[in-house]
């Protein structure tokens, strides 16, 4: 379906993502989402932070409802910008860095993922990871 987020390919970003997890030393909850931000595919690695499940599925839906990554809509959202207090909308936007849209190469955004138990810069390699793995495809 080449315009769609399939499972397998929600698998296969999670699958990457949790992988550099792994490598990175830093257990991570990992959320995967459609263009619609409903849940595909979530995994908590042992020890990650249980609060965070929720941060990586409102990083996901954030990324995904948006067509954004949740460092951007940040930078839009900073007292001052054009969005500043859009993340108390749409049941609690996420606006740091951690969340990601997915796009197929040359391809419309149709999905996210949302990562979320290490630092900003760690949920953001973790997530970006993830997204790599679907433009190889």
């Amino acid at each position: 379906m080449a315009g769609q987020l399939t499972l397998a390919d929600a698998q296969r970003v999670l699958d990457a993502a949790l992988a550099k997890a792994v490598e990175i030393e830093q257990p991570m909850n990992v959320a995967v989402v459609d263009d619609g931000g409903h849940l595909l595919a979530f995994s908590r690695q042992d020890g990650a932070i249980l609060a965070s499940i929720d941060i990586a599925i409102r990083k996901a839906r954030t990324a995904a409802l948006l067509r954004m990554s949740t460092a951007d809509l940040g930078e839009a959202a900073a007292p001052g910008a054009p969005l500043y207090g859009i993340e108390v909308t749409n049941g609690g936007l996420v606006i740091f860095g951690g969340g990601l849209p997915l796009a197929k190469p040359r391809g419309a955004v149709i999905g996210a993922i949302g990562v979320s138990a290490g630092s900003v810069e760690q949920d953001t390699t973790v997530a970006e990871a993830g997204a790599a793995a679907l433009r190889k495809r």
